[in-house]
């Protein structure tokens, strides 16, 4: 067996390092809006809501991680709980990219689905995704309130955010990193919810 390059190993070990850096230091600065995030998705499900979750690559397969949590389960037996991530739809995002724009295949179908009382998960790494940006306008004008999920100081989204919404965003700038952090919240919000609707799993 070829023997283990030294530096490819001391790479891993920084990422591991870097990562575990952040997720300490992001605690600290993300733990209310987190907590905000959590109370609010709890109550929108107990009162009848429902969460759409949309995103754009790995923030795309984050949006249907976190539906999948809520419609299955996380760690404890419980009810389903309803969410939809709005990237799985191949003919509805295709017939929307291809009849008006890909900047609209989230807000037209945030326009069917969102109901007042309803959650749009809204995930961005760099904040400045122009087909989730598109669905923030709707979302306000629905009703619908908005957990926004970035990083590298939240972009565009930002400054397009309500005071009512929440932004969770991450601090710093490596796209791979943010990531991670941010599936780190997504189980936290998980954790969140189901311990405010259904106690805290022995």
């Amino acid at each position: 067996m070829q023997a283990t390059d030294a530096k490819l190993l001391d790479r891993i070990a920084g990422h591991f390092a870097e990562s575990a850096r952040l997720k300490s230091e992001a605690a600290r600065v993300l733990g209310e809006p987190i907590a905000q995030a959590g109370q609010l998705l709890a109550r929108s499900l107990k009162g009848g809501g429902k969460v759409l979750a949309c995103g754009n690559g790995g923030s795309a397969a984050d949006a249907q991680h976190f539906a999948a949590e809520l419609v299955n389960r996380f760690e404890a037996e419980r009810p389903p709980l309803a969410a939809v991530a709005l990237t799985t739809d191949s003919s509805n995002l295709t017939s929307i990219a291809n009849d008006y724009a890909w900047e609209q295949v989230f807000s037209k179908q945030l326009r069917a689905l969102g109901r007042r009382g309803d959650v749009l998960l809204a995930i961005s790494t760099s904040g400045n995704s122009r087909n989730v940006l598109e669905a923030l306008p709707v979302a306000h004008e629905l009703g619908v309130r908005v957990i926004a999920l970035t990083g590298n100081g939240g972009g565009k989204m930002a400054a397009t955010l309500k005071s009512d919404d929440v932004h969770i965003c991450v601090p710093h700038k490596k796209t791979a990193r943010i990531q991670e952090v941010h599936l780190l919240v997504l189980h936290c919000l998980c954790d969140a919810i189901d311990m405010q609707l259904f106690g805290s799993p022995a």
